[in-house]
């Protein structure tokens, strides 16, 4: 491995983390985890939209590095998500929390292929 592969995923991720902490200080206070579902599928929009472009456009991979791995990986939280969602159970809101899980994930799914099609017609 080069360590400049290291480089642009770690400064990526620092990137996306930093973004990811400034969604979490918007203004809301509801039961429902409504940031992080937010975060999770626009990083899948994003994800599908950066694979799309890389793989027409052959980027560098130092960039798809960067983008990819770092930022969108950095930005989304699976580990957040799976907490909020064990909490949501734990506190006696199986409702919500299934309502959360089936909308991370199969929005999160729509996201990525919602990406790659914008990415397909650009």
């Amino acid at each position: 491995m080069q360590l400049a592969s290291f480089v642009f995923v770690g400064l990526g991720g620092a990137v996306g983390a930093m973004l990811r902490y400034a969604v979490s200080l918007l203004p809301y206070k509801g039961t429902f985890p409504v940031l992080t579902l937010a975060t999770n599928l626009l990083g899948a929009l994003a994800i599908g939209v950066i694979a799309g472009m890389a793989a027409r456009r052959q980027a560098p991979e130092g960039l798809v590095l960067f983008l990819k791995t770092g930022v969108c990986g950095g930005f989304t939280t699976f580990s957040t998500f799976s907490l909020e969602a064990w909490q949501l159970l734990e506190k006696g809101h199986p409702g919500l929390a299934v309502t959360y899980m089936l909308l991370s994930v199969l929005g999160c799914l729509a996201g990525v292929a919602a990406g790659l099609w914008a990415a397909s017609r650009w």
